[in-house]
């Protein structure tokens, strides 16, 4: 009987130890150019703008996760955005070559103001117009979502074929010099976005910003060096300006990066929740502009990284998983007549007959008509968990920065990098009390107010699943 029940023991703890034991992990990193030709439209303003060359070439930079029967893909794209209608079809794609479930991917836009304008009620109106005028759109010479959508479904497929074994650390750094709130109070009660540097009638500040920069780094295991890192941080990329392509501070922050680790470094960056944050300091008039202010952002963000990655953490037992889920939120509505109105205004905009924000409305109200029909939209929320204490919530439009540090709060998870413009472009995102302040980002928000809390709610939800 006692060697019966020694058997038995022996059974089953060898049973749990299979149970319990972490299986591999293994990453893969994929980058495609994904640069248009140019003369092309861009993206990022309420005017027509057209390349006149690129900088630094736009790139569709991928990373694949495998864990036993779990799989997952993040593909970073520098663009303004990716509507759904573009996204769901890459992610399918992607799906059909890898296997990888088409929940499981993720699409983001890194929102580079110096990228391209290919979707919503703009586009349409300016592609409408030149139709019109000549029979063809000269500013559309290929068909780029085609194009973007099998770029992206190519770089998943190659990075999970070199996908090999990885050790992961993770953590968080600290960056307080770069970004600043663009919202603030005025003198005469109302709160407005860009005041302009050493404006008399500014109050304060309206809102904080979110200094952390998040760090997931990837680690080979057979030569245990850092070979590729997801950076995450709170900034507009509406910093270099003029009408060459360029991924904006990330292409400066990869530069930094690859100086220290060497050029087959691979860097992905994911625009945290900035729907509020810009690179603007009001009180600097010495701030510099275009590509040299360019460059001090990406680079010092870069040192930020360098200087930060001792904190990072192994993760020693990584146990990839991901969630997603839906969130109905309502569409702001509008009258026959205000609709109306609305697209005769269109012929306006870029001009001088219409205020800035009397634009933004018309073009909101138009592109609610064009893309965000019916009375709801759903937003979708996904988290990847990387380990028992790391994990990537992934959010789609411009989000404040009070809903992703909302979120980051109540994460049971230590290490929580909150990714915007995922999956989908329905513009801005505000919190209950910026929709009651106003200003440009309210003004061009497709969702009510409320939408945001509903969508951070979801997603401390599913990482509390997830934990």
């Amino acid at each position: 009987m006692k060697h019966v029940v020694s058997i038995l023991l022996l059974a089953i703890g060898c049973c749990c130890s299979r149970e319990t034991r972490a299986e591999e992990l293994r990453a893969g990193f994929t980058s495609v150019d994904i640069t248009p030709p140019v003369g092309m439209r861009m993206s990022g303003y309420f005017s027509e703008r057209l390349s006149t060359g690129t900088h630094d070439p736009l790139r569709a930079k991928a990373i694949v996760l495998v864990q036993g029967n779990s799989s997952a893909a993040f593909v970073a794209c520098d663009l303004i955005g990716i509507p759904a209608a573009i996204s769901q079809k890459a992610r399918e794609l992607a799906e059909k070559k890898t296997g990888i479930p088409a929940a499981n991917i993720v699409i983001h836009g890194t929102h580079s103001h110096t990228g391209l304008l290919y979707f919503g009620a703009l586009r349409k109106y300016f592609h409408d117009q030149q139709v019109a005028k000549s029979g063809s759109d000269p500013y559309e010479k290929v068909d780029f979502p085609s194009r973007l959508v099998s770029s992206i479904a190519l770089a998943v497929e190659s990075a999970q074929k070199i996908a090999h074994p990885v050790d992961l650390v993770a953590g968080t750094g600290e960056e307080t010099k770069l970004s600043f709130n663009r919202r603030f109070h005025m003198k005469d009660g109302t709160v407005r976005f860009n005041p302009g540097r050493n404006n008399p009638d500014v109050v304060r500040v309206a809102g904080p910003i979110d200094p952390g920069v998040g760090m997931v780094g990837f680690k080979n295991v057979k030569t245990g060096g850092l070979e590729a890192l997801l950076t995450s941080f709170a900034m507009h990329l509406d910093t270099v300006g003029g009408t060459e392509y360029s991924a904006d501070y990330p292409f400066y922050l990869e530069k930094t990066l690859q100086d220290k680790f060497g050029s087959g470094f691979f860097s992905v960056f994911g625009t945290g929740t900035c729907g509020d944050i810009n690179h603007i300091d009001v009180k600097n008039t010495k701030q510099l502009s275009g590509r040299q202010e360019c460059e001090r952002l990406g680079t010092s963000l870069g040192e930020t990284v360098l200087a930060s990655l001792d904190k990072l953490e192994p993760q020693k037992e990584p146990r990839l998983a991901v969630e997603r889920a839906f969130v109905d939120v309502p569409l702001q509505q509008y009258s026959d007549e205000e609709i109306k109105k609305a697209a005769a205004n269109m012929a306006k905009i870029g001009g001088k007959d219409l205020t800035f924000l009397e634009q933004v409305e018309a073009n909101k109200i138009t592109d609610l008509q064009v893309t965000y029909t019916g009375k709801t939209l759903p937003l979708e929320v996904q988290v990847i968990r990387l380990s028992n204490d790391a994990a990537i919530v992934c959010l789609p439009a411009e989000v404040f920065v009070e809903l992703g540090l909302a979120i980051k709060q109540a994460s049971p998870f230590k290490t929580t990098l909150v990714i915007e413009l995922c999956n989908d472009d329905p513009a801005y995102i505000p919190t209950k009390k910026a929709f009651a302040e106003g200003s440009y980002e309210t003004v061009n928000s497709r969702v009510q107010s409320g939408s945001g809390e509903m969508m951070a709610e979801k997603a401390i939800e599913l990482l509390k699943e997830l934990k």
